[in-house]
């Protein structure tokens, strides 16, 4: 006759659904990596509120220099987390933001999003779609308002990438199919590109990554990627609905979407690096305009996990070589 509720749902004791549908939440920082970051003299940063009714904010980023070299990219920026975990103000994303900021340069505006399973998908897309909405409105002021006077002073507003990490990259490309397929108007801005670092996307048939058996001590498996989606999808969702699988058979086509120039970043060792490639394959067999940088010998969302690595630095090298490469110009 034992009533008390039970635990249906578990991600490393982290997040906890119970039967009656209470959702637990302890402290993810001891999910976090344990080292103290450095700090980047020089970066300025500051909070913004973009969404007042879901009490989203975002953190500004510029270079103390960035009034003497002129107008900037604006690097707009969605952390990783499978939708589930996170914060801009982890440590570990905070400083990763400093150094893409100061070595691209760049303006960076990194986004929180809503997280499941509180908020379940696509409020995270949603978010996304936000927080660009509010850089437009930045955008429109120059003329008539009062926009964030950083952005006044360093924003290029007619070079603007959408990047992300992870469940982060997963967002940048639903906005960039929001906004290519007419349903998201960004008039103000011109959208220069999109970055997708390790991203998270998922299927209900396996790659065979995602079917074998993970080695000992791997920092991101098949099992919490399952859980993951299972605590961030609609309920009763499969692995492939839209916001998980671009390609799978309820997602829109993607031949008609005008996409900008897209960078995919792969890991060799992640998981889902079959997935980012057959991603990229796909985009390029349509016409898309798609670079593809593999990092071998890398895991999952590396850049988060060790923000100071030679990874990490490598991969902000292979970005600033995609922000700044020409002019910039957009591809339709």
């Amino acid at each position: 006759g034992d009533t008390a509720p039970r635990v249906v749902e578990d991600y490393r004791g982290v997040i906890q659904i119970l039967s009656d549908g209470t959702i637990v939440r302890s402290d993810p920082a001891v999910l976090r990596p344990p080292e103290r970051f450095a700090d980047v003299p020089g970066v300025q940063w500051e909070e913004v509120v973009y969404d007042a009714a879901h009490g989203l904010k975002l953190r500004v980023y510029r270079s103390a220099a960035a009034g003497a070299a002129g107008k900037l990219p604006v690097l707009v920026y969605f952390h990783s987390g499978g939708f589930c975990l996170g914060t801009f103000e982890q440590p570990n994303f905070h400083s990763g933001c400093l150094r893409l900021a100061s070595e691209l340069p760049a303006v960076v505006l990194s986004a929180d999003y809503r997280l499941g399973p509180e908020h379940r998908l696509p409020a995270a897309i949603d978010d996304a779609v936000a927080a660009l909405s509010w850089l437009r409105g930045q955008a429109a002021a120059l003329g008539s308002g009062a926009p964030h006077p950083w952005l006044a002073e360093s924003a290029d507003f007619t070079n603007v990438f959408v990047a992300g990490e992870s469940s982060g990259a997963n967002m940048s490309h639903h906005v960039a199919v929001r906004r290519g397929s007419g349903q998201l108007a960004l008039d103000q801005l011109r959208i220069a590109g999109h970055v997708l670092l390790t991203p998270y996307f998922g299927g209900a048939e396996r790659t065979a990554a995602e079917a074998a058996e993970p080695p000992e001590g791997a920092p991101f498996t098949p099992e919490m990627s399952d859980a993951m989606w299972r605590l961030s999808l609609p309920a009763d969702a499969t692995r492939d609905h839209p916001a998980a699988n671009p390609f799978g058979p309820d997602s829109p086509g993607l031949e008609p979407v005008v996409f900008p120039p897209v960078l995919v970043v792969s890991a060799g060792r992640d998981i889902l690096h079959e997935r980012a490639l057959r991603y990229a394959a796909r985009l390029k067999g349509m016409g898309k305009p798609v670079e593809l940088a593999v990092l071998e010998g890398q895991e999952h969302a590396f850049f988060s996990r060790q923000p100071w690595g030679a990874a990490a630095s490598e991969l902000i090298r292979v970005v600033k070589s995609f922000v700044h490469k020409g002019d910039g110009a957009e591809c339709t």
